[in-house]
């Protein structure tokens, strides 16, 4: 019986994502996938975790990619150059990308892997392979939770890329899957990777910005290009988007579209949650959030020379502001704000900001302060404490990382997500985190709607914030 509460859960839950009037197409099809996948779920209360997922310690994991377009490439190039990864399946819908994929997995000295392509669910028959550890997961996000959930139902480890909830329940599925499975899950946040950020988070844990109170992080990012792009030309030539739409423009502006949100708050959440100690020791309480006027895509379209007035999509009504601010407390005092802008012309920044009592870094002008170091009222550039701070993890595969995408933070989170498979330790970036940061998104929608009233953020944790302890990146762990 427990098994059909929680379908009917995720039922009421696909229902309640179609009033945001967002793909109805993705919402239906996910909605029959948990109907005729119930009678799968309901032989799972008499299996254990250990069954679901064998307690015998690897030395390889034999991964499967879900999704082969440019960020499950980029992934599977950094696995490929990994001895103690196998990849022995693949999945996408589009041919063509799959094709690529499979041609880097042959070209890297390894067996031609199972393919699976046949429709939305091709991706069921995969999770069926005994051959498969873990599926790294790199859809679009309306796919990512019920392919996460479905993967630790058949007990395969999961490593899901980014994205935000379109509905709370979304975030409570997956912790539920997790608690439900015991099946170990991570959720691939690599910026909490990047390397001026594990310098600072030494920093910070050595006290030497005193007690934490005020962080800033945010994804500032231009992507009308990547949102518009019709794949026909060079980056940034293109005014498409969905069915004529080139990579992520096919399913990611549609998000722009509807919603009116912090669409992708991880990038600059992970690395304040690290610093904060959040779900360990502290958590997030309640944020407000508030967006501008929405004019970025719709001025590209109109301007651009592929588009013009007269062009369809310059009718289109983008719901998302083109700034969204977003401010949470935590439940030790901290302030955070939030700031999503990837409409707008502007140079990348996470805009990162980490203030305590005795001084800060900004990541902006790479500039550091610290109370009774620095030159009173004087920035000091940030490059020297960096190298003295490094973390001890790029010292010792920094080397290793080169080349990797992001700027080596790929490599970084991939190899913490097999180290801790192959150690049988917990996943440093894990459900209860992972919840937490897409719930961001769904909240900060609410909140936008409701005049920027406040509104509480869940405890994924159920208490258990209260006794757990910080892991992320201690004692050079891996």
């Amino acid at each position: 019986m427990k098994i059909l509460a929680i379908l009917a859960d995720q039922e009421k839950f696909l229902t309640s994502c179609a009033t945001n009037q967002t793909d109805m197409t993705i919402y239906n099809s996910r909605r029959s996938f948990i109907k005729n996948t119930a009678t799968f779920g309901a032989a799972l209360p008499f299996l254990s975790p250990a069954m679901l997922f064998s307690s015998e310690k690897k030395t390889t994991i034999r991964l499967a990619f879900i999704g082969t377009g440019e960020r499950g490439r980029s992934q599977l190039s950094v696995a490929l150059n990994r001895s103690d990864i196998q990849v022995t399946a693949l999945c996408d819908i589009d041919k063509a990308v799959l094709a690529k994929a499979e041609a880097m997995v042959t070209k890297a000295g390894q067996k031609k892997p199972a393919l699976y392509s046949d429709g939305d669910y091709a991706f069921k028959e995969l999770l069926n392979r005994e051959d498969v550890d873990a599926v790294y997961i790199a859809t679009p996000w309306l796919w990512h939770t019920p392919m996460g959930v479905a993967a630790m139902e058949a007990g395969k480890a999961v490593a899901m890329e980014v994205s935000g909830a379109t509905d709370i329940q979304e975030c409570w599925d997956l912790v539920d899957a997790q608690e439900r499975t015991g099946v170990p899950f991570m959720f691939m946040e690599n910026v909490c990777y990047r390397r001026d950020v594990m310098a600072v988070l030494n920093i910070v844990r050595k006290g030497m910005f005193g007690e934490m109170v005020h962080l800033e992080g945010g994804y500032q990012h231009d992507l009308r290009a990547v949102k518009l792009n019709d794949g026909l030309s060079a980056y940034g030539d293109g005014v498409e988007f969905g069915e004529k739409g080139y990579s992520e423009s096919k399913w990611r502006t549609n998000h722009s579209v509807h919603r009116n949100a912090e669409l992708y708050p991880t990038h600059g959440l992970g690395p304040v949650m690290t610093a904060t100690d959040i779900n360990r020791g502290n958590r997030l309480v309640y944020l407000t959030s508030m967006s501008s006027k929405s004019r970025g895509l719709h001025e590209y379209v109109v301007n651009h020379p592929k588009g013009g007035p007269n062009h369809p999509n310059a009718k289109v009504d983008f719901k998302l502001g083109d700034v969204v601010t977003t401010l949470i407390k935590t439940v030790n005092g901290e302030t955070i704000t939030l700031n999503h802008d990837t409409n707008l012309p502007r140079p990348y920044s996470l805009g990162f900001r980490f203030q305590g009592t005795k001084g800060l870094w900004m990541d902006i002008n790479d500039s550091l302060y610290i109370e009774g170091e620095s030159k009173p009222h004087t920035w000091q550039n940030d490059a020297e404490h960096m190298k003295q701070y490094d973390h001890p993890l790029w010292v010792k595969y920094g080397n290793d990382a080169s080349g990797a995408g992001h700027g080596g933070m790929d490599f970084f989170v991939l190899h913490a997500f097999v180290e801790a498979l192959k150690r049988e330790t917990p996943m440093p970036i894990d459900v209860y985190d992972g919840a937490t940061m897409m719930a961001i998104t769904c909240l900060s929608e609410q909140s936008i709607a409701q005049g920027s009233e406040p509104v509480q953020i869940p405890d994924f944790t159920r208490g258990k914030w209260m006794n757990r302890k910080p892991i992320f990146a201690l004692d050079n762990q891996y």
